[in-house]
């Protein structure tokens, strides 16, 4: 598998919506270094013209230079290795990778074999869903984790005591992953489906619903994932900008949701609903 690697100089503040954007365009794997960005896509893959509107689109503002080239194979937990470093939300979650010492004293320690920038703990998305999650009771509850990526949502559920959990993503590479870092956290008796949510067609209803994709897709699923919240159940999201966060509530009201609470990092949101 032969894949195209972009070096891309950027000012700090541009390196995650860089990386929201590039995913867009078919960009799976990312590495932040000293002075921006890695991003990498597989050659059948990419698009010239989308990827030079996002280049285009952010040039001037985030002083954008870039180097181009190719990679023949990639060994992405090495060079992961090089670059990951964990994660805390607050003192309660750490997430590290396997060649990261534990830290027993923090109550929930999640493994995750890093092979995405999304899902890993780093984007502001994911810290913000695990931060949610830890204000939301998942005893015994039933949970799905829609466009799952890594699996660390799901993950973050069994950690909490969900009594059943689900996940799946569109993507066979995070399935892949999604799996084996299910298998590193104790979690062999769940498999990681694939494809969106409505190829998939989860069966029955949801306490706790989590989808961190993007806005259009959010807004294109809230139909859906109103069908799967129970009542009295909650929904959580993010993958879009707190300039969004009226768009989102405003759909999710129209399919029977009640806004509850808000969280943002770095222009990015995430919020949590009740299902009426």
């Amino acid at each position: 598998m032969q894949y195209l690697e972009f070096k891309i100089n950027c000012k700090e503040d541009f390196r995650e919506i860089l990386i929201a954007e590039l995913s867009e365009v078919g960009f799976d794997s990312f590495l932040e270094t000293d002075h921006g960005i890695d991003a990498y896509i597989e050659e059948g893959l990419f698009s010239r013209d989308l990827y030079q509107d996002v280049i285009d689109q952010y040039q001037e503002a985030a002083s954008i230079v870039v180097e181009e080239g190719v990679m023949e194979k990639v060994n992405w937990n090495e060079e992961w290795e090089k670059h990951y470093d964990p994660i805390a939300v607050g003192d309660e979650v750490y997430v590290r990778a396997s060649f990261h010492a534990p830290k027993p004293e923090i109550k929930h320690e999640i493994l995750i074999n890093p092979k995405m920038s999304f899902g890993t703990g780093h984007h502001a998305t994911t810290f913000l869903m695990l931060s949610h999650q830890l204000t939301v009771d998942h005893q015994g509850k039933r949970v799905i984790d829609i466009g799952a990526g890594t699996g660390i949502l799901a993950i973050m559920a069994h950690k909490l005591g969900a009594g059943e959990v689900e996940a799946f993503d569109i993507d066979d590479w995070c399935v892949d992953n999604g799996n084996e870092n299910f298998d590193l956290n104790g979690m062999q008796n769940v498999r990681m489906g694939l494809g969106t949510v409505r190829e998939v067609a989860p069966q029955g209803t949801f306490d706790i619903v989590l989808a961190n994709i993007n806005k259009n897709v959010l807004l294109d699923e809230l139909e859906i994932y109103a069908s799967l919240v129970k009542s009295g159940g909650n929904l959580l999201l993010s993958g879009f900008y707190t300039h969004d966060i009226v768009d989102i509530q405003e759909k999710a009201d129209s399919v029977g949701f009640k806004f509850l609470s808000q969280k943002d990092k770095d222009n990015w949101a995430a919020l949590i609903f009740e299902k009426l």
